[in-house]
């Protein structure tokens, strides 16, 4: 019932209180937002904590989200800020571990940029999941393959011209779909 609400739909009924979609918000972010805290915790327990932590801190706080900005931003976010806090945690309590039994660390530094890192490759992944199949191959084929706009149309059976205007409406589109990503660069909390 809730997988055809729209991404904005479901930003709405989530800051709105409502206690049935809590589901379908879990069901569409919780998978990414683990991805985003296992790339700088590098360990699922905590990971999966941090994404348990990070839902709870939202539904505290959805009162207070602005739906006009991504919900996916939002709760990415949150899961950087619980992801830090955790790799915090655990670090004070491997300092009183003998100096034999302290694993390596990242410096903290490391672990916003890698929870940063990991946010920004899906957040890429849906705009390039917005796509219609003839744009995302010609980038692909550009981009990916480093296929000039001829060597493209080529591959693909087109005009240039066709190859040209794809590439234009998909690069167009993903300036679109990622533009929050220019308006959430504010420095990680650390």
């Amino acid at each position: 019932m809730h997988t055809t609400l729209s991404d904005a739909e479901l930003a709405v009924r989530f800051r709105d209180g409502d206690d049935e979609i809590v589901g379908a918000v879990y069901r569409r972010y919780a998978g990414p937002m683990l991805s985003v805290a296992r790339a700088s915790l590098r360990d699922r327990e905590l990971a999966e904590e941090a994404v348990q932590q990070a839902f709870l801190q939202a539904w505290r706080a959805a009162a207070s989200y602005d739906p006009a900005r991504p919900l996916s931003s939002w709760l990415f976010s949150i899961t950087r800020r619980v992801s830090i806090d955790l790799y915090r945690r655990e670090r004070r309590q491997a300092i009183v571990m003998d100096a034999d039994e302290l694993p390596a660390t990242v410096a903290d530094d490391d672990v916003g940029l890698s929870v940063e890192r990991a946010w920004q490759a899906w957040e890429v992944r849906q705009a390039l999941d917005t796509l219609g199949h003839g744009e995302r191959e010609v980038l692909r084929l550009s981009h990916l393959e480093g296929l000039s706009l001829p060597e493209t149309a080529e591959r693909l059976g087109i005009p240039v011209g066709t190859a040209k205007s794809r590439s234009h409406r998909a690069y167009r589109r993903l300036s679109q779909e990622l533009r929050h990503l220019r308006a959430d660069r504010l420095p990680v909390r650390v």
